[in-house]
């Protein structure tokens, strides 16, 4: 049997965003139960239509990251009450036909959504605009458990890396059951 893959998007570009390395403690979590790829898409120029067909090489790139991709984990911050606007950007492009023959790459794709932030909230505004958007795009998100990690600074080490005291077991809980999810 063909081991799982989960391609993880981050909506930070911030080398050690909370987010990021959120991201890289569910790794963890999966550990060898699924393959997990952070997927990079610092080169994904913003949605033009003037450049769509051919698509630039870094979005065809990101999309054939996604298609292949088992389950789609994302992980971001929040922004004014929102999601960032390089996360929605690149939402944007995944949410357009490949071709005339090839349907977008998110469509019936199982998904799940975690974020760490310095507020009380803890991305709760951006994780329900986020089911919205996806939701829309017909892909297949997996709304419980989600993970918000409130005041992320507060489960940092003295160098200022996450290390989730309390919300470690919130994680576990999340990847077993996004490991299920995609299984369905």
């Amino acid at each position: 049997m063909e081991q799982k893959r989960i391609a993880a998007i981050v909506g930070s570009l911030r080398k050690d965003s909370f987010n990021r390395q959120l991201a890289l403690a569910a790794k963890e979590a999966i550990g060898d139960r699924a393959i997990f790829e952070i997927i990079d898409f610092s080169d994904v120029p913003m949605m033009n239509q003037d450049i769509e067909y051919p698509a630039p090489e870094s979005v065809r790139r990101v999309r054939e990251q996604i298609k292949i991709a088992d389950g789609v984990w994302i992980f971001s911050p929040e922004y004014n009450h929102s999601y960032p606007g390089l996360l929605k950007n690149l939402i944007d492009w995944l949410s357009r036909p490949i071709s005339k023959e090839e349907r977008q790459v998110l469509s019936k794709k199982p998904i799940a959504i975690s974020g760490a932030s310095n507020g009380m909230g803890g991305t709760v505004t951006a994780q329900d605009l986020l089911v919205m958007l996806l939701s829309m795009l017909n892909a297949r998100v997996m709304n419980f458990p989600r993970l918000r990690v409130p005041n992320a600074q507060e489960q940092t080490d003295e160098e200022g890396h996450l290390k989730l005291t309390t919300s470690l077991p919130y994680l576990q809980k999340q990847a077993d059951a996004f490991l299920k999810f995609i299984g369905e």
